[in-house]
């Protein structure tokens, strides 16, 4: 039983992304897929399939590298946890390295990328930070 499926996500990437393994297969749910099909839209990973029927559902993850054979993805974090949230407004969204990363933001129009939130002007929790 995981307690926090957000970090049990992040960390599954993370390990990929550090023993350099192109596939990773995490339980699917339809936060970590929406999750998934942003951090594809920001081009750290290259393509989020669905595998399975029912309860048995994973996500497939391929994770883009660079043409010297290192991630794509430097780093992960995950901000707001089960014990302790983190909300922000829109104005107050951090930036990561710089603008150089992307803090991920779920707003009530769904999950956002902290640039997309300061342009539709939506605050919301912070989940996770993703850098190069």
């Amino acid at each position: 039983m995981v307690n926090d499926p957000i970090s049990d996500f992040l960390t599954r990437v993370r390990n990929a992304t550090l023993v350099s393994k192109s596939n990773v297969e995490i339980p699917h749910s339809n936060f970590k897929f929406e999750l998934a099909k942003l951090f594809k839209d920001e081009g750290y990973i290259s393509d989020v399939e669905v595998k399975g029927d029912g309860a048995k559902k994973v996500l497939n993850l391929t994770i883009k590298f660079s043409d010297e054979g290192k991630s794509v993805i430097a780093g992960l974090n995950r901000l707001s946890k089960p014990g302790r949230r983190v909300y922000s407004s829109f104005d107050k969204l951090p930036r990561n390295n710089g603008g150089l990363g992307t803090v991920v933001v779920s707003t009530s129009r769904g999950l956002l990328s902290d640039s997309e939130a300061r342009k539709r002007k939506l605050g919301g929790e912070l989940i996770c930070e993703v850098w190069s």
